[in-house]
């Protein structure tokens, strides 16, 4: 479910990005601490850009560690894999759908029709968006973006939750 982005979600994401985000729909999965860490995004940019990346990882922990992931080799390994287990080719293949109904719902855009993001259907070429859609999505839609956040493993357990006042109230 995505969430309305208030002002303050606009400022932390404006902080996380390093720029003002773009074509922003509303928060799509929050850090526990309550930051925005995935936002999803209008499948055609204010600039009229056709923008395939429905679900936008913007947590600075979260996308540092899925660079680190994919300088790993990661991605040529999951992609292999694709290529001998036909279970997961299929679930990687109804990730690759349920990502485009998503996307759908947002609007249509006809010069992205039929294409994800990621690499999906058939090849993963980015971790981020992997991650970002198993984070929007929950757990079981991406069987890859499942296994990069395994990998991640709690990437928002410090410094994030240190930000938490003892009240739990976020900043």
């Amino acid at each position: 479910m995505v969430e309305p982005m208030s002002p303050q979600d606009e400022q932390v994401i404006t902080e996380q990005l390093g720029r003002m985000p773009r074509g922003v729909v509303g928060v799509a999965w929050r850090c526990p601490c309550g930051k925005p860490g995935v936002v999803a995004t209008e499948p055609r940019l204010p600039d009229g850009t056709p923008f395939p990346t429905t679900y936008y990882l913007t947590c600075p922990r979260a996308t540092s560690a899925c660079s680190t992931l994919e300088a790993s080799g990661l991605m040529l390994e999951m992609t292999a894999r694709l290529g001998t287990d036909e279970e997961l080719a299929a679930a990687y293949r109804r990730a690759h759908e349920a990502y485009l109904a998503d996307r759908e719902a947002l609007g249509h855009v006809a010069e992205i029709d039929g294409i994800s993001a990621g690499g999906m259907p058939t090849r993963v070429k980015c971790l981020h968006v992997l991650a970002g859609h198993s984070l929007a999505a929950g757990p079981g839609v991406n069987p890859l973006g499942d296994e990069t956040l395994a990998a991640l493993g709690e990437f928002w357990a410090r410094p994030c939750l240190e930000d938490v006042p003892a009240d739990g109230a976020t900043l």
